[in-house]
């Protein structure tokens, strides 16, 4: 498995930039807005990062039309932003796809759409083709129940 805690430092970078774009602009205006802000923070603060990158979906080898947007990827991070009123299974979903289809070993779903910013840490690991959540420190939380977080269970 994935030593995850190497990724901490810039986990903390883009966190501490969402919580700089939410402080500047508040909660609620529309996902882009937020997307582009924290692009021109993260920018700001020296952390490279691309937009709207492209995720090529294959069915048995073949490569299909349709391709999902990642909203913004650090590195080997995938960030995924919303700004609704509550997180939903399907949110998380969303994000352990994009890890499991790009094969990145970690993920950001940031909510922009609540008076108080909220942010989790997913973690995939490759092996088992399973998502998992991480607390702080990177390391995953044995202890957590997935069911309620994801509605299914997203591995195969």
């Amino acid at each position: 498995m994935t030593d995850f805690s190497q990724y901490a430092n810039k986990v903390y970078k883009i966190i501490g930039a969402a919580m700089t774009v939410h402080s500047e602009l508040g909660w609620g205006l529309l996902e882009p807005v937020y997307q582009e802000a924290l692009h021109l923070e993260l920018l700001e603060r020296g952390v490279a990062n691309d937009r709207e990158i492209e995720v090529p979906i294959y069915y048995k080898k073949h490569l299909l039309e349709k391709k999902y947007r990642m909203d913004i990827v650090v590195d080997d991070i995938v960030v995924e932003l919303k700004s609704v009123t509550n997180l939903i299974p399907a949110h998380r979903a969303q994000l352990c796809n994009y890890l499991r289809l790009t094969r990145k070993p970690l993920g950001l779903l940031i909510n922009f759409g609540e008076e108080c910013l909220i942010g989790e840490r997913w973690a995939y690991d490759a092996d088992s083709n399973v998502c998992f959540i991480v607390n702080r420190n990177m390391e995953p939380i044995d202890e957590a129940d997935y069911s309620y977080l994801l509605d299914t269970v997203v591995n195969e």
